[in-house]
């Protein structure tokens, strides 16, 4: 099974993307689990726009991340929360995607990043508007890592341990339902009824 990391802050260097990397060390260390990281940071993708539909020369690199989005099963989405908001890349990301596979009736555990205390518009954010044609499949269950410079960190004696170990205990609980709804799902995806040649767009 293989989880696709998705991690949309705009910054090289970001808070999202060492979160990211926590998660994805906890998911490598599952028996037959193995895990691919998109940071949008230091990949940043072109801005949609309508060439898209004709292969402009900008979109060349599209196929092969598709290639890497067919082979996932599930995602863990990472979004910081800038005034309130989800990054302008992140939801250019979704953007990119039609019912056509990469995304589609796949599972997704949405994480929230604050410095502070919040988070919560993000994942208000993420499960309203950003799966309607894609049909990615957002877990009822959600991570946010808040005061995110006190956990997560590769030096622990950065870390605040009470904060830490509270976000690596949910976020161990989240990762294993993930892994379950991906197994689950493939079946879904699996059994014929899925018609995206009709359905293209979600109502």
């Amino acid at each position: 099974m293989k989880i696709g990391i998705i991690t949309g802050s705009h910054r090289k260097d970001s808070q999202s993307a060492k979160v990211g990397r926590f998660l994805s060390t906890q998911l490598d260390a599952k028996d037959g689990v193995a895990t691919w990281m998109l940071d949008l940071g230091r990949s940043p993708l072109p801005l949609w726009d309508e060439d898209l539909w004709n292969q402009g020369p900008q979109w060349s690199a599209l196929p092969e991340l598709k290639a890497a989005l067919d082979d996932c099963d599930g995602f863990v989405v990472i979004a910081p929360e800038w005034h309130g908001m989800v990054p302008a890349a992140l939801k250019n990301f979704f953007l990119l995607w039609a019912a056509t596979g990469e995304l589609s009736h796949k599972p997704a555990l949405p994480c929230a990043v604050s410095a502070g205390d919040g988070g919560a518009y993000v994942i208000s954010e993420l499960r309203m508007s950003s799966y309607k044609n894609n049909r990615l499949c957002w877990l009822p269950e959600q991570l946010i890592a808040r005061q995110v410079k006190s956990i997560c960190n590769d030096d622990t004696a950065e870390n605040d341990a009470a904060l830490h170990n509270t976000f690596a205990t949910r976020s161990r609980y989240a990762l294993d339902l993930l892994l379950a709804y991906s197994e689950a799902l493939t079946a879904v995806r699996d059994s014929g009824l899925i018609d995206h040649d009709t359905f293209m767009n979600g109502m």
